[in-house]
């Protein structure tokens, strides 16, 4: 695991501005750096050893010079690539996983990204072809962002080493912002930065003089919704899922040094951690993070979980006002506004694994988008079975076995639930059906957004963006896997893997590891019967029933406790701290222009004066407290005016 960035192009001062840019994002590879370089491309490097500590360092070039690769990841099937190509006549010098590449891209070109199973950003410098090709992995685990200033092409692994080239600077896109506050991210390639931009995950860039393509290797996909399944047996089906999710982890266990494994206490990291502590020959360290409020503390579950696996387990308390006290380093790290504090105990979750001198975690993270685990996909079955017969008084009632752990849900009147829900105010044939009412909740929060903002959008829709978006066959899917699909290709990279996931993982130089986006096993389960995957109201029931020989009964049956953290209370009370109170009051806010100082000064009061607040203001809160962050943070300034996109 790592962190890189280069250029494409002639430019002055090379060595300089490698030097720079891999500074920048040193937390990535804290183990050391190295620089390459040619009259027109030019590769730098910032290494965490994982893998061939010894003979791994990047840049890297085969033995004829030709290719020379940048790399952030892991390659999890080396080993086995590596035989093949040796049985081929290759020869290796070095036991890295780079090296591997460099050969396969030498037989292969571009298609070798097909035989990876990984989680990866590359940069292939190919001098005989005098082009720079760029990749990233399937499901989008690993960050490559780009720009191009003055006929150069620009890369690298975080946003912060691209504001180190000449002439490019930090300015916020409005319309990733109204996406932020709609979707929960950016739609890539769009990112909170105007003109800077994200390398789509599973896709490829290929840059030769005078021109750049970009294009798709791999696409997520599921069957037509009337297609007979060839995986009818649900004993058969648990049981190749148990295989396939056995060798992920065991494939994700190789390193030169310990690997650790999250445990928050729930059925996906329990069970990843399960496989890894009978693989290990040591004691399996885990990690936990837990909360002083009830509504959001999992640490029975966890503690019962370490101790039926003998696991070496620590744990680190998210107090109240920790969150406040880390969020200015959060957001950035996450390099965005969020809209969500849920990353900020991460944060402080991977300082606890560098404490305990890991590099290395295993993560359950995945789960849910795979194998339909959120309350967003029982939500929608719900939604669609009022949505038949809408006058009915009784099956709104459904809403409330969703969400045992909302009390003040439990005592709502039926026409308040389906009113809150929108049962039956949405198209059956809504592409975005099971998603509206969360983009609906979310978007309220842009009554805070100033006149000139609103302006500036001239009335553009996210939804609609993210609806022009979505592949041909999209129509012709089971509506829980246009549900899925929707999870997994946009706020699984877009926001979980990367405001949550390798954002505040690499901040602390952690490499997280996530075995349920094996590639082998997303097109395993994109397969299976919506049933075997949502069985009534049960989440991620052949994922359970594959785990009921590994796990405590505790933890196999538990209701899913969606991971959250408190929000704008974190941050209000007798112990707000001073940035706080600066970035939100009216000056700050009315010196920018993004948001409404006067709304945004009511809102702060009733944080204070009602800790209790709802969905809305809690979003709003967090979202216009983590702009003000991020315009200080990256633009110099409080705030900033946004110009027409």
């Amino acid at each position: 695991m790592c962190g890189f960035g280069g250029y494409f192009g002639s430019i002055r001062d090379a060595e300089a501005l490698l030097a720079r840019m891999i500074a920048a994002i040193a937390h990535r590879g804290p183990d050391e750096q190295g620089k390459f370089m040619t009259a027109d491309a030019g590769l730098g490097h910032a290494r965490l050893s994982v893998i061939g500590i010894g003979d791994g360092q990047q840049p890297m070039s085969d033995v004829s010079g030709n290719l020379t690769i940048a790399f952030n990841g892991e390659i999890f099937n080396y080993l086995e690539l590596r035989e093949g190509l040796i049985a081929k006549g290759r020869r290796f010098r070095t036991s890295s996983d780079t090296k591997v590449i460099l050969h396969l891209f030498d037989e292969m070109g571009e298609d070798c990204l097909s035989l990876l199973n990984g989680d990866f950003a590359l940069a292939i410098w190919d001098n005989r072809r005098r082009r720079m090709v760029l990749a990233r992995d399937r499901m989008g685990v690993r960050p490559l962002f780009y720009t191009s200033k003055d006929g150069v092409l620009y890369f690298a692994s975080e946003i912060k080493a691209l504001l180190k080239v000449p002439g490019v600077s930090a300015e916020i896109d409005p319309i990733a912002l109204d996406q932020i506050f709609t979707l929960w991210a950016p739609i890539a390639p769009r990112t909170a930065f105007r003109n800077i931009h994200e390398l789509e995950p599973a896709s490829m860039m290929i840059a030769t003089p005078g021109q750049v393509t970009v294009k798709r290797y791999w696409q997520l996909d599921y069957p037509h919704r009337d297609a007979p399944s060839k995986l009818t047996n649900e004993d058969d089906a648990a049981e190749e899922l148990q295989a396939l999710l056995s060798d992920a982890v065991r494939l994700r266990m190789r390193a030169d040094v310990p690997v650790g494994s999250y445990l928050s206490g729930g059925l996906d990291s329990s069970l990843v951690s399960a496989l890894a502590a009978g693989m290990t020959p040591l004691q399996l360290q885990t990690f936990s993070v837990t909360f002083d409020s009830a509504e959001h503390d999992e640490s029975a579950f966890q503690t019962e979980m370490a101790s039926a696996l003998g696991a070496r387990h620590r744990t680190i308390a998210c107090h109240a006002g920790d969150v406040a006290g880390v969020f200015p380093e959060v957001i950035r790290f996450a390099e965005r506004p969020i809209i969500r504090t849920a990353p900020a105990p991460l944060y402080q979750l991977s300082g606890l694994v560098r404490q305990a001198g890991l590099k290395v975690v295993l993560t359950g993270e995945g789960a849910d988008e795979v194998f339909a685990g959120y309350d967003i996909f029982r939500e929608a079955r719900v939604r669609r079975f009022c949505g038949r017969q809408p006058a009915s008084r009784m099956r709104p009632n459904l809403f409330r076995r969703l969400y045992p752990y909302l009390p003040g849900l439990q005592q709502q009147s039926v026409e308040y639930l389906a009113a809150f829900f929108g049962a039956g105010n949405t198209a059956l044939d809504d592409p975005l059906f099971s998603h509206r009412p969360r983009f609906k909740t979310t978007a309220a929060a842009k009554i805070f957004f100033s006149g000139d903002l609103r302006s500036t959008l001239k009335g553009y829709d996210a939804a609609e963006e993210l609806v022009s978006r979505l592949p041909q066959a999209f129509p012709l899917w089971h509506p829980l896997h246009q549900a899925q699909y929707l999870e997994s290709r946009f706020l699984l990279p877009g926001y979980i893997l990367s405001s949550q996931g390798d954002r505040m993982a690499m901040a602390h130089g952690i490499e997280g590891r996530f075995p349920y986006l094996d590639h082998r096993l997303v097109e395993f389960a994109g397969k299976l019967p919506p049933e075997m995957k949502l069985k009534g109201l049960v989440e991620k029931h052949i994922l359970r029933k594959a785990a009921r020989h590994l796990l405590p009964s505790a933890i196999l049956e538990r209701s899913k406790q969606p991971y959250r953290a408190p929000e704008a209370r974190s941050f209000v009370g007798a112990g707000e701290l001073d940035y706080v109170s600066d970035l939100l009051s009216e000056a700050s806010i009315a010196a920018g222009g993004l948001f409404n100082a006067k709304a945004v000064a009511n809102l702060h009061e009733k944080c204070r004066t009602q800790p209790a607040s709802g969905f809305r203001d809690n979003a709003a809160f967090v979202g216009i407290l983590s702009t003000q962050l991020w315009q200080k943070n990256f633009t110099g300034q409080e705030a900033g005016a946004a110009r027409a996109a």
